[in-house]
Formats: C-alpha cells, structure tokens, sequence
C-alpha cells in the first residue's frame, strides 16, 4: 500500500507536508467514520484546500481500500514516516521504528515496577519523528492510569525534532489518538522544532529537574552527511573528540545527562558504537558513568526494512552499577520471557580497543596470547586512485608494446611500460585464481621502492600514448573529491596510499563469512585495490600466519567481535582484527602447522595454543 500512495502523491505533485497531511488525516477519519467537531488543528487539516479536491482524496481512499480491510493507527504512523522525502532520510536520519520494537522499548522502561512510574511521570522523545514513540507512551499513560489525554499531553510526554513538519504531524497524529478514543477537544503540547545538539530544555520548562523516561531511535546519519553547523555543534561534546563522529553518538551523552536520578533511557540505535574509532568517546563516557546499562544486539539481523543498518536497544538507568548486561538474539525473540543477559564489569571493558561484549572471557583470552596482529604485521588498504574505471582496464588485445583499453567505443593504446598487473583483492575467493583477477593499472609514477609521480613532460615525452588518454580524461579526474581535490599533478593517483612496493603481502577482502581466503603472493610489482593485505618478512612468516587466520580460533574471534553483515559475513578491516593475539609459535611448531593438511588436527592445536577448548567456541 505505501509504495501505491507514494507513487500517487507523486503522479499528482503532492510534495508539500500540508498537502500530504490534510489527504491522510482526512482520509483517516473518512475510513474510520470519526467526526471533529472541536479540535482545530485536526479541522484546519481537514479543511486544507487540497481536502476540496474530491478526486484526489477518492483515489488516495481507493488505494488504501484496495490494500487492507483496516487503516489503523500503526498504519497511518508508518504512512507519515514513508511518504518522508529521501533527501531528508539522509541528512536527518529518520526512520521508522517498528511496533514491536517501540513495545519491548515501553516493557523495559515504563512497565518495569522498579523504574517508579507515576501520573507525574516525565517521558520525552529527543528525536521524536511524528511521535511514534509519544503515542506508545500516550496509550500506556492512558490505559494504566485512566487520565485524560487532555492531562498526558500538558504534563507527561515531551518531544523535539529539527523539522517542522514532523513536529506538526506528532500534533495531528496525538490529536488524532484521543479523537479516536472518544476526547475531541483543543490539546496544549510540549512539542518545540528546535535541534536536540543545542536546544535549552531549562528555558521552555520551568522548574525543569530532568525527564524520568526518555525512548526513542536517534537519527541515523553518518558521519559524511553531516553540516558544517552540526560538527561545530558536535565538537563541543565531549564525547565527539574522537574521528568523525555518527550523529547517533551524541544522542547517548544528551539522553543521559537530562534523565532524573533513577531515569531511564531506552534507546534502539546502531550496534557499531561497541567497537568503532568514533565512538571511543561515548564508550569512555560510559565506563566513567558506570550506569546501569543493558543492551539487547541484534548483530547482522535487520530491523529496518529501508536501511541497511545493524542495530541494538539499550536501556539505560540512571543509577550506579559496576557491570554492563548483553545478549545477543533475533528480534523476534524480544517477546520471549526468558531472555538470559550475560554481565561484564566495566573495569574489563576497554573504550580504547573497543568492548568484547559476546563471549568476554573467551575473547579477552585470545587477545592477551601472544602479541597483537597489530603490532606484528602492517595492514594495507592498497591503492585509491578515486577514478579506477580510468586507471584500470582489462586489455581487448596487445602487441609489442602497448595493451589496447576500449572506452566509450573508442580504442586506445597505452604503454606497456607504464602498465603494472592489479587485483581487487575484495574479490578473492576459492573458486577464482589469481590469474582470473588480474587486470592492468596505468601507473604514471616511477619504477622504484618508493615511487613517485612522473612529470608531465617525462609522461608526455615517454608515454605519449597514455599521456594522450589520461588528458581526454582529465576533466573526470578533476571532479574526484568533489573539484576540491589537490593532487601533486592532475593525473596523480587521488590518494598516496598504497604505491609502495612490497615483495611480501598476503592479500584478502574486507569482508568474509566462515571461509576467509587468503592469498599470498611476492611479486613487487603487482599492486591491489579496494581488498587488504597484511606485508610480511618472508612467505613462510606469512604462511604461518595464514594457517592461524583460517583457524576456527581466528573465526571465532571475528564472528564476535567484528561488525557483521547480513548472509553470515564480517568484516575484516584493521580496526576489528588488530587485537587478535598472534601465539607464539617455535621452528618445530611453525613446521608443524605449514605441513599439517588435517583442518581438525590443525585447529585442535592451535586451539591449545591459546589455551582454549573447541567445544566452548561457538561457531555460528
């Protein structure tokens, strides 16, 4: 049905919220034969111009007839969160919370008996949407303690959001719960638009002593998406000193600090805060606050149908405790009773290095074994050129001395001698051989351990062929990093990663499932691009590391630790892999493992290394 009205709103050029606002709440009370007589905000919307246009509130009434027998009120909170423009999902991260989320959410603050609700009761939504998560209040305040809605919307539910239209939508769909319920009057609302990073809650409400429940889903935005005033904003929490903080980040340190003692927060929100660079701040802030903290990690399982995100609820109680609770579950298993949470002292946790939340013991274990892989081998990114589709080529035929690239039906011959043999080494796998990946690289830099970027008049005197090709292209390769790029010559790579030679590297991709591939290889000149690849020593160093890395021991570690993704793969990026202990290991052990081809002998042993039985590992 969404997707139908979606594309109804659009066929009509209904965009404005007003528009939007007055077919839905009107089409609301048509379908559910409710009456307004008293409530002006409600009959303001209803009687929006756009409500006159007959036909276009009988096609938006014949799509939804179409689709279900009811329009209830989940129905209409999913509608005004879907028919959000896209440009605004991005830049202000909102996103629908499913009910059975909001309700666990509601079970964990609000209906704990020890959480001390009452009719006085303060709940708050800092990134409250169109008020999904008021409404969940609402009703619970409604059901439990028989007040008005007139009563709960004055004095027991606060929001804020940064747009205009969603705080107008919390008021309509708040006004239209009562309506529903049989209160049809004028309502006064704690609501304000205003941005939750800067916003003076003690200047709105006087006598202001802090919220005694505060719910929601922070928006998601990254990093990158965010305006040059919100980072200004961002840089003076302290908890955003570290990286390039995700928006949610803050939210944690804000919730937090305007609870009542014994308030509680209950959050869901991204998972990644447990082990990413940007979060070490909040991670910090946590350990020092030693709250009473639970998380609820939904690792790889999606939530949100129109976000590829990863998340977890955390509830958050504003009381002294020395140890954080975790589980990892399915979603669906929420509304279990028994849900068991392992406990973690604070002390253990490092916000540095990350939190080991699943398996701690085990984990913590294989990380003081040894010495890190961190410290003992360098990991590289390989190159970033910002334009491969420019640089790297497959070759449709060659001869003596140049390979030929087709570009937009057009054949170019290019040097072999400024050609170097590449990989994207995200695509290694068991099934492709190395020769199967190889592509061509133009290589404008010199052929040294060091290299650097050939001048334009050798490239042009030398490599004629290729100098000509690259300058067709030059207006492409001035629009990388946005034409603000500043390269040492228009040709140069985007990035000066990655150029070194090195004899010694094993290659493998950013993210895997249970079988990770490795490939060693010792040609110099054969650089890679998008994958990893740790540099060694020697290829026996690198095979023994290879050995321990396609262990059940290595995996284990990965599946709980690394960020995961969905169909069961991980990623293998330096920040989740750097800490794993690398065991010590004698000539005779090292010979051992190199010749040894049983995977079950082989595990075993390594196993022991690290002092650990197989059977405790679980291997998911």
């Amino acid at each position: 049905m969404k997707k139908d009205i979606l594309a109804f709103l659009k066929k009509n050029e209904l965009f404005a919220p007003d528009d939007v606002n007055s077919l839905i709440i009107s089409s609301f009370i048509i379908y559910n034969k409710l009456t307004v007589k008293f409530n002006q905000l409600l009959i303001q919307c209803i009687n929006h111009k756009i409500t006159q246009k007959n036909r276009l509130l009988k096609g938006l009434l014949d799509i939804i007839s179409s689709h279900q027998k009811h329009f209830n009120f989940e129905d209409i909170i999913q509608l005004f969160e879907f028919v959000i423009s896209p440009a605004n999902r991005i830049t202000n991260g909102a996103v629908y919370t499913p009910n059975s989320i909001r309700q666990f959410i509601i079970r964990e603050t609000l209906a704990k008996k020890n959480n001390n609700l009452n009719t006085y009761s303060k709940t708050a939504d800092i990134a409250c949407g169109c008020g999904a998560f008021l409404i969940d209040v609402a009703l619970y305040m409604k059901r439990n303690f028989q007040l008005t809605y007139k009563d709960i919307y004055l004095k027991n539910i606060y929001g804020i959001d940064i747009e205009e239209y969603a705080i107008h939508r919390a008021k309509l769909l708040l006004s239209l719960l009562a309506l529903k319920q049989g209160e049809d009057d004028n309502f006064s609302f704690n609501l304000f638009t205003g941005n939750t990073l800067s916003f003076n809650w003690h200047a709105k409400l006087p006598e202001f002593k802090g919220f005694d429940f505060i719910l929601g889903n922070p928006p998601y935005v990254a990093a990158r998406h965010l305006s040059q005033t919100t980072k200004n904003l961002l840089s003076k929490l302290k908890t955003c000193q570290t990286g390039n903080p995700d928006l949610y980040i803050p939210f944690f340190q804000i919730g937090v600090e305007m609870l009542s003692y014994s308030g509680v927060l209950g959050f869901i929100t991204m998972n990644s805060f447990f082990k990413s660079l940007n979060a070490r701040g909040i991670r910090q802030f946590f350990i020092e606050k030693l709250l009473d903290f639970r998380i609820y990690d939904f690792g790889a399982e999606q939530v949100f149908k129109s976000r590829n995100t990863y998340t977890c609820i955390c509830i958050i109680k504003n009381i002294i405790n020395e140890k954080i609770k975790y589980i990892r579950l399915m979603p669906t298993l929420l509304s279990s009773k028994n849900i068991t949470l392992s406990s973690i002292e604070y002390k253990n946790l490092d916000s540095h290095k990350g939190w080991n939340l699943k398996n701690h013991e085990l984990i913590e274990r294989i990380e003081k074994t040894g010495r890190p892989l961190g410290e003992l081998f360098r990991t590289s990114h390989g190159l970033a050129t910002l334009r491969n589709n420019i640089y790297i080529f497959k070759s449709i035929k060659e001869d003596n001395d140049f390979f030929y690239l087709k570009m937009d039906k057009k054949i170019y011959p290019i040097e072999k001698k400024i050609c170097c043999e590449v990989i994207n080494s995200n695509k290694l796998s068991r099934t492709v051989s190395l020769n199967q990946l190889k592509e061509l690289l133009i290589f404008p830099y010199t052929n040294e351990k060091k290299p650097k970027l050939i001048s334009e008049i050798d490239l042009k005197n030398k490599f004629p062929k290729a100098y000509a090709y690259l300058k067709v292209n030059k207006n492409a390769l001035s629009e990388r990093d946005k034409g603000k790029g500043k390269y040492l010559n228009w040709y140069a790579y985007g990035r000066s990663q990655g150029l070194e030679q090195v004899a010694y590297k094993m290659f493998f991709p950013k993210y895997s499932d249970i079988t990770p591939h490795f490939l060693i290889n010792s040609d110099k000149r054969l650089y890679f691009y998008n994958g990893l690849a740790f540099f060694g020593k020697s290829v026996r160093e690198l095979n023994v590391l290879k050995k321990i890395l396609e262990s059940k021991i290595f995996w284990f570690y990965i599946q709980n630790t690394s960020k995961p993704y969905s169909s069961s793969y991980y990623s293998l990026n330096g920040t989740y892999i750097k800490n794993f202990g690398i065991c010590s290991l004698t000539k005779t052990e090292e010979n051992f493992i190199l010749k040894q081809d049983n995977n079950n002998i082989l595990n075993e042993f390594i196993a022991k290394k690290y002092d650990i039985n197989l059977n405790d590992l679980e291997i998911n």
